[in-house]
């Protein structure tokens, strides 16, 4: 498994690498000292791990798993006492709190294995489907969040509302360039507005001038346009 160490302290980064060479199964495939290099090297490695610091000189990790469209699994590596980090919300895979003891580390990879064994074979792709995940921030609450959770995408403005579970936080990105992003066979573009989540689809009934509307599980419900309803009928095979 191929890890990437984001740390600005150089000295943080060598004691982890140090404490990594115990456990063969992680691959130190390289290490960046802020956001802007983490970024790159995401872009060029695809790690599937990274032990990220959340504080950074520029910007900090929040910020970093931001403009990423999709995040690898992620281990934070801080300073912060574990309270502090919990009133982010966040379901990362752990916490290791610096200076970072050996035991502690042990039980951050093997949640990482055995994570990784629920996600094997599924290979990662150029678009995004079902099994990746997003890192959605709104305010001072922050989620990683399975596509396969996220049940509708709708445009407002410059910005996406995400629904997922109760929660509608909105992400700065255009309904375009995340439709370009997301597999096809997952979710669907019903509108100008909307991209739906195929797999939430509960329902489906003819609506005015050739329109379909779509009934999601959990209520919501969509309209499908004119322009897209056939090609959603086929999908559907309806």
């Amino acid at each position: 498994m191929k890890a990437l160490i984001v740390d600005d302290e150089r000295l943080a980064r060598k004691e982890l690498m140090k404490l990594l060479e115990e456990h063969p199964s992680i691959e130190v495939a390289g290490e960046a000292m802020n956001a802007d290099e983490a970024e790159k090297m995401i872009e060029e490695l695809n790690p599937d791990l990274l032990f990220l610091d959340i504080q950074m000189p520029g910007r900090t990790g929040f910020q970093l798993l931001e403009s990423l469209d999709t995040v690898p699994l992620v281990v934070f590596t801080t300073a912060y006492d574990e309270f502090a980090i919990r009133a982010f919300e966040v379901n990362a895979l752990d916490y290791l709190l610096k200076p970072i003891q050996p035991e502690r580390l042990a039980e951050a990879v093997h949640k990482v294995q055995e994570k990784e064994r629920s996600r094997s074979g599924k290979g990662r792709e150029s678009k995004l489907g079902l099994e990746d995940q997003v890192f959605v921030k709104d305010g001072e609450k922050c989620w990683f969040v399975s596509l396969s959770n996220i049940r509708l995408f709708e445009s407002d403005g410059n910005y996406i509302k995400v629904y997922f579970d109760t929660n509608r936080p909105m992400i700065h990105k255009s309904l375009n360039a995340l439709d370009e992003k997301l597999d096809e066979r997952s979710f669907f573009r019903a509108s100008r507005k909307h991209i739906i989540n195929l797999s939430w689809v509960e329902g489906i009934e003819p609506w005015f001038n050739g329109r379909l509307m779509v009934k999601l599980r959990g209520g919501d419900k969509v309209e499908v346009s004119r322009r897209q309803a056939a090609k959603f009928k086929d999908m559907m095979s309806l």
